[in-house]
C-alpha cells in the first residue's frame, strides 16, 4: 500500500536536508560564525560574570544559554543575505519546493551549528569545574530544543530583503543583546525589582531555565520551561514561513 502524504513529507524532508547541508558547507566556518557564535557570548558573559563569585552550576548553563543564543541564530541572517547576493536564493525559491521546507532547512543548519558549539561551555564545565549533568536526557533535549528556537528567530530575522549579511546581523543584534540582560542570567528577577516581570517576556528566560535545571538535577519548573521554548518556538517558525513567503510573492 503507498502512502502519498508520507511520501510527499518524505521528499520535502530529504529537501530540507539538502539546503541545511549546503549551509553547513558553505556557512559554517565563515568568520562571521565563529565570532557571533562562540566570541563574542563568551566575552560578553566572562565580563558580567567574573568577580561576582557565582557558582560554576550557574556559570555553565548560563554560557550554554547565551552561546546557543547568538550560534543559533547566526546562520540564518548569515546564509540568506548571501544567497540573495549570488542570486542563488531566488533559484531556491522557485524550485518545487515549499516554503516550510525551505525555512525548516535553513532551521536544520542553525539547530546543528548551536547544538555542536554549545556542547563547549559544557565541556569546559565537565572538565574544569566539576559540573555534572544530572539529568543528561532533559540536557540533550533542551540543547535541541533551545537551538531549534534560535535558529527559527534567526530565519526569522534572515527575512529582511537585504543583500548584505550586515543589515540583517544588526537587526537580530538589536534583538539578542537586550535577551541577555532581561533573561536573569547576568541579573535575576528578583533583583531587578519591579521590572522582574520582563524575564518572563524573554524567550532566553525558558531556555536558560532549561539548562540550570538539567545540570541541577531541579526540574520543578521543567513542564512551564518546555511551554515558553515551544510557544517561542511555534511563533518565530509561523512568523519565519509567512514573511519568506511573502517576500517571494512581492518578488
Amino acid at each position: 500500500m503507498k502512502f502519498p502524504m508520507l511520501s510527499r513529507v518524505f521528499a520535502e524532508l530529504l529537501k530540507a536536508l539538502a539546503i541545511a547541508k549546503k549551509d553547513a558547507c558553505m556557512y559554517y566556518f565563515q568568520p562571521q560564525s565563529f565570532m557571533m557564535g562562540i566570541l563574542f557570548p563568551a566575552a560578553m558573559f566572562f565580563s558580567f560574570s567574573v568577580g561576582r563569585n557565582l557558582p560554576a552550576e550557574v556559570v555553565i548553563p548560563g554560557i550554554m544559554a547565551v552561546t546557543i543564543l547568538f550560534s543559533s541564530s547566526s546562520i540564518g541572517p548569515l546564509a540568506v543575505p548571501m544567497e540573495r547576493r549570488t542570486k542563488t536564493y531566488e533559484r531556491m525559491i522557485v524550485a518545487p519546493i515549499s516554503p516550510l521546507s525551505i525555512v525548516f532547512g535553513e532551521i536544520c543548519a542553525g539547530i546543528a551549528f548551536g547544538v555542536v558549539i554549545a556542547c563547549l561551555p559544557l565541556a569546559i564545565g565537565l572538565i574544569f569545574f566539576g559540573v555534572s549533568a544530572q539529568n543528561l536526557p532533559i540536557l540533550i533535549a533542551s540543547t535541541v530544543l533551545v537551538a531549534f528556537e534560535f535558529s527559527a528567530m534567526g530565519v526569522m530575522f534572515s527575512a529582511v530583503p537585504t543583500e548584505n549579511p550586515a543589515n540583517a546581523m544588526m537587526l537580530v543584534n538589536l534583538v539578542r543583546l537586550p535577551l541577555i540582560f532581561v533573561s536573569g542570567i547576568f541579573v535575576t528577577a528578583a533583583e531587578m525589582g519591579v521590572f522582574g516581570w520582563i524575564t518572563w517576556l524573554s524567550p532566553l528566560t525558558y531556555g536558560a531555565d532549561l539548562f540550570r535545571s538539567a545540570v541541577s538535577g531541579r526540574l520543578y519548573g521543567l513542564i512551564p520551561d518546555v511551554l515558553g521554548v515551544v510557544l517561542f518556538t511555534v511563533i518565530f517558525l509561523a512568523l519565519s514561513v509567512y514573511l519568506h513567503e511573502r517576500n517571494r510573492t512581492a518578488g
